[in-house]
């Protein structure tokens, strides 16, 4: 719960917590549900809204969202709607509300406040496809030459309108070190850091018996490199659960033997019981941060990982699971074979994962939320 402010503050009175869109419940919608907790009667924009996706605590709050909602086919397709997406979160009217607290990866970020008002952002990522990550996502090889170098130049685009609103925030905080760099290089603010929130309460340890598979639970889009797990599992011989669902899906089934099981979406007990039956959970990605690790984690399971980007903050090599230095089938395969061979110590990994726990990312979210808005002088951060 929210901490007391100081003798004759009060808080701000209207809260508006603005989402890039809300499709499901990733690490960032865990985000958010904290975020709803800790500001009750606020209320939601997003761009999008899919009912039934996100968590009865997110439903429950009012939710306003954009013209993007009523595009055809937008609940499946609205990535298609992306060029349209900066006029979108700027014709939200935030007149009225003291506090606008965005959670973005996308436009979020550049939600327009009210004068006197503070925008506080929690910064998961600036937005990967129009920065640094073009080629994975709608690169030659993916789109054909002429409509890669058409999206080129809309990225381009996109990429100056996010540089020339990044000063819409009046703080940022990031998830990780490595997002703080990445606000630093693109858009020259500084971030201090607070981790997200990992649910250790949920995710925990159970008396079961290691089962003989590798799991991956992801959305199903390129930077994730489902297709590395899929390559070093059948290398490794071990079987592969993946769990998720995404537009890379069809490709994927393409790739993949017969040892590897697609289970779609499933709920989080399902996921916590395959945390703690899998021999590995593997992170296959560059992360910004990587939620997923950690819940694994929380329950025992050890992590190959990727040794880059937020698993170098949230991964303890030879300890918790092991860090990969190349992005290839060999080598996360020899990284599965080294997990294979050794004995790892269950309630150590649990007890790096009890580091990130919701109550400690609620504490350090108000406070800075706090350190904006009671400050005298702060909105100029």
């Amino acid at each position: 719960m929210p901490t007391s402010p100081p003798d004759g503050v009060s808080r701000p009175g209207r809260v508006a917590l603005v989402h890039d869109w809300l499709t499901g419940m990733r690490g960032g919608e865990k985000i958010l549900e904290v975020l709803c907790e800790l500001y009750p009667q606020a209320e939601i924009f997003t761009l999008l809204h899919v009912p039934g996706t996100v968590s009865p605590t997110i439903e429950r709050r009012p939710i306003h969202t954009s013209f993007v909602q009523r595009l055809p086919a937008a609940a499946r397709h609205y990535r298609r709607y992306l060029p349209l997406f900066p006029v979108a979160i700027e014709r939200f009217d935030f007149r009225g509300f003291d506090l606008v607290i965005s959670t973005s990866h996308c436009v979020a970020k550049s939600a327009i406040k009210a004068p006197r008002a503070h925008h506080f952002c929690y910064c998961l990522t600036p937005m990967r496809y129009a920065w640094d990550q073009f080629d994975a996502y709608f690169g030659t090889e993916r789109m054909g030459i002429a409509r890669s170098l058409v999206l080129k130049t809309m990225m381009r685009g996109l990429a100056g309108w996010d540089r020339r609103t990044s000063g819409r925030p009046d703080r940022y905080v990031a998830i990780s070190q490595y997002v703080a760099e990445r606000i630093r290089r693109y858009y020259n603010r500084e971030a201090t850091i607070v981790y997200p929130p990992v649910d250790t309460d949920f995710y925990h340890p159970a008396p079961v018996a290691r089962e003989n598979y590798a799991l991956v639970v992801s959305a199903l889009v390129p930077y994730k490199r489902i297709d590395l797990a899929i390559a070093a599992c059948e290398r490794a011989r071990l079987p592969l659960r993946i769990v998720g669902q995404g537009p890379e899906e069809p490709s994927l089934r393409g790739q993949a033997g017969p040892t590897v099981d697609f289970l779609g979406v499933r709920s989080n007990e399902d996921i916590r019981e395959l945390y703690r039956r899998a021999t590995v959970t593997l992170l296959p990605g560059e992360e910004d941060f990587g939620i997923v690790p950690l819940e694994a984690q929380a329950c025992g399971s050890p992590v190959v990982a990727l040794g880059r980007g937020g698993a170098l903050e949230t991964v303890v090599d030879e300890e918790t699971g092991v860090l990969v230095g190349d992005a290839t089938p060999d080598a996360f395969s020899d990284a599965i074979a080294r997990v294979r061979r050794s004995s790892f110590d269950l309630m150590r990994i649990r007890t790096h994962a009890e580091r990130f726990s919701r109550s400690r990312f609620a504490a350090g979210i108000q406070s800075a939320i706090d350190d904006l808005t009671i400050t005298p002088g702060s909105s100029s951060w």
